[in-house]
């Protein structure tokens, strides 16, 4: 048998994924924080590559490529700006940086840096372990276990294995939490929740047999079970309802009022607002999208000055090449977001007009074929991006549910409207009418909605509602208390 080697040519086709194309596909799915901090890396990187600012000035000659969706009518444009200049020089190297009064409005400091910060938690508890009368092993125990409080007030320690790396008994350690939980706000440095509420309730000396057994038992009263927390209690109704009162009183969390730093806010990258002409008006948060721009003439400069060398003129054409894709990928990145929420505003206009009872139901396929790109693209594109209505801020993936049949042969119902008519039925029931599941069931499908009782169950149970017996025991308890 003789072996032999040929040559044969053929056709193949493959799917090639560059490096700058991954990086294009990423920056889909990046938050607003997340892109900016992406392209300021870029810039630190790049030296062609400048970031106008919000008043539109920026430096250099830079150009870029305009985002513009012809069907909405909505633009974001990047204009050239003039050349770079010089920075004037200070009047005198002596001047006072409190002298503000000559700066313009918008170079002057806030206010917010001249006023005082808040005080944290750790701050606070450091300061009464300094001023109480601790000998020096012990202010060390206390410093010990001040590192492992969290900010909600809770002690995270094992007080064995601390013990054992500070080379001291457990009961020293002991000793000095006890100390520590005496502190201020009351509650703090507890290990549990019944810890935390004994140590509120013994500040008050309201730690009795009854409220000790009551504390003990907190996953009855979470229950709603009122009929064996008085048994366990031994005391009768009247004073089971005084007694919840005095728990509702306390503060499960005593940290949660030294965290200084508020509320997130979310910042909506698409705004959709109503037409003067009728229909939607749909567009980018201009203020949260980077301008990013290429320094023309920086580039033609230090290409002139470097011709010489081919190593210097391939990093520079390469750098160049790169800022050209980061603004082309920004540019798609922006026009992508802004199909994407069209055909969502599309879709969901009666959401917008009448409400979350006449959500739609809608898959990433139906968008991605109606734009016409990969449903992943879409599902990038809708991740952490929000969405300014007249309805309120929703997430893109609030407006993608599941589809429920219509009992009555109809449009199919949107899980999210489906959930928000349980929620509806359950907040208006009264003593006498406490819907089971099966009840919400029978209800929903003289409405239309064909859904399953395991489903209403499900659903339920996902929005932390108890069970028909729990709320019924509720509202009883309630009722009691009122009369």
């Amino acid at each position: 048998m003789k072996s032999f080697t040929s040559l044969h040519q053929r056709q193949q086709q493959s799917l090639v994924i560059t490096p700058q194309l991954i990086e294009s596909i990423r920056l889909l799915q990046l938050a607003h924080t997340e892109l900016h901090q992406f392209v300021e890396q870029e810039i630190e990187k790049n030296p062609f590559l400048d970031l106008a600012s919000n008043d539109g000035g920026a430096p250099g000659d830079a150009s870029s490529v305009p985002v513009e969706d012809p069907n909405i009518g909505v633009r974001e444009d990047h204009v050239d700006r003039p050349a770079r200049t010089d920075m004037p020089e200070l009047s005198s190297p002596w001047k006072s940086t409190r002298d503000t009064g000559n700066l313009p409005p918008g170079e002057r400091p806030s206010l917010d840096e001249f006023t005082a910060s808040t005080e944290t938690l750790h701050e606070h508890v450091a300061h009464q372990i300094a001023l109480t009368a601790f000998t020096p092993q012990e202010r060390l125990i206390a410093g010990a276990l001040a590192d492992h409080l969290e900010d909600t007030g809770y002690l995270q320690a094992n007080l064995p294995e601390l013990a054992g790396r500070l080379n001291i008994h457990e009961a020293y350690v002991e000793r000095v939490l006890g100390a520590l939980q005496l502190f201020d706000p009351p509650g703090v440095f507890a290990r549990n929740l019944s810890e935390c509420l004994e140590i509120q309730l013994r500040q008050r000396d309201r730690f009795d047999p009854a409220m000790e057994a009551l504390v003990a038992n907190l996953e009855l009263l979470a229950r709603r079970d009122f009929r064996t927390l008085k048994r366990r209690c031994r005391v009768d109704e009247d004073d089971l309802l005084d007694m919840l009162n005095e728990i509702r009183a306390l503060n499960p969390k005593p940290g949660n009022q030294f965290q200084s730093a508020g509320p997130e806010s979310i910042i909506p990258d698409v705004s959709v607002m109503p037409s003067p002409g009728g229909g939607w008006h749909i567009e980018l948060n201009r203020d949260i999208l980077p301008k990013v721009l290429i320094n023309q003439n920086y580039f033609a400069e230090v290409t002139r000055l470097t011709a010489q060398s081919s190593k210097d003129q391939s990093f520079l054409n390469e750098c160049f090449q790169n800022a050209s894709w980061l603004v082309r990928s920004l540019d798609q990145r922006a026009t992508t977001i802004l199909k994407v929420a069209t055909e969502i505003v599309r879709h969901q206009d009666v959401f917008l007009e009448d409400g979350i009872a006449h959500l739609r139901p809608l898959n990433l396929r139906t968008i991605a074929d109606a734009i016409d790109m990969h449903e992943s693209t879409v599902s990038r594109v809708t991740s952490n991006k929000y969405m300014l209505t007249p309805r309120g801020v929703f997430e893109l993936k609030y407006f993608f549910t599941v589809a429920i049949p219509s009992s009555q042969g109809g449009d199919a119902h949107s899980a999210e409207a489906v959930r928000h008519q349980i929620r509806a039925m359950i907040a208006a029931e009264t003593l006498d009418d406490v819907l089971s599941d099966d009840g919400i069931a029978a209800r929903l499908k003289d409405t239309g909605v064909d859904i399953a009782r395991r489903t209403v169950a499900k659903y339920r149970e996902a929005m932390n509602i108890p069970s028909s017996a729990q709320r019924r025991r509720e509202k009883r308890f309630v009722s009691a208390a009122e009369r």
